[in-house]
């Protein structure tokens, strides 16, 4: 860089949402081998007296079996968030892209999610910036366990093989690590040179 031409840096911001809920992984219990369900945020409210069960319902791709992802167990009505049962009972899809983020929900239902073309990336501005430095901060919405360098190159519309070289070579740096999967904030300065 010459030494007339100042330094231009800039800064962006991420956000990682969900765009669709993902696709969820466990073994169809009836005859067919699949192991990918599908969800609508369709919820199912049984009542007991003044207890509460309250399922996911979830779809096999191949023949269309439902399950019921088990949400809450006999749990009194008084002690559910009036805003939360109100989005049970309207099958708020918005709910239940929550819900399948939260890891007691995965765990009791022994499922993965799959977040394949299930997410993106909006930035501010919307165009990245012309510079030499640029300093981005990524926020996730939602727990989205990502492979860092796959939201980098999604951001950047780099391929990963690229982000990967800009990071072996130093250009792209950052106070987290920045391989493996994440699903909490971060942030990066890439140094185009």
């Amino acid at each position: 860089m010459h030494e007339n031409n100042p330094v231009v840096r800039a800064a962006s911001q991420w956000r990682v949402r969900p765009n669709a809920l993902p696709a969820i992984r466990r073994r169809c219990r009836a005859s067919c081998p699949s192991t990918e369900f599908r969800t609508h945020g369709k919820f199912r409210v049984n009542a007991n007296h003044k207890l509460l069960d309250i399922w996911l319902l979830a779809q096999c791709a191949d023949c269309g079996d439902t399950v019921k992802l088990t949400v809450l167990e006999r749990t009194h009505v008084r002690s559910i968030d009036p805003d939360a049962l109100e989005a049970f009972h309207g099958n708020s899809v918005a709910h239940a892209a929550r819900l399948l983020t939260d890891p007691r929900v995965a765990q009791r239902n022994g499922i993965t999610l799959d977040w394949a073309d299930a997410w993106s990336v909006d930035m501010e501005p919307a165009e990245l910036p012309k510079a030499d430095i640029l300093d981005v901060s990524v926020h996730f919405t939602h727990r989205i366990p990502l492979r860092t360098t796959t939201v980098i190159a999604t951001g950047l519309g780099l391929t990963r093989g690229e982000v990967i070289r800009h990071i072996e070579a130093g250009r792209l740096t950052s106070e987290q690590k920045l391989s493996g999967r994440a699903a909490r904030d971060f942030s990066f300065v890439l140094r185009w040179e």
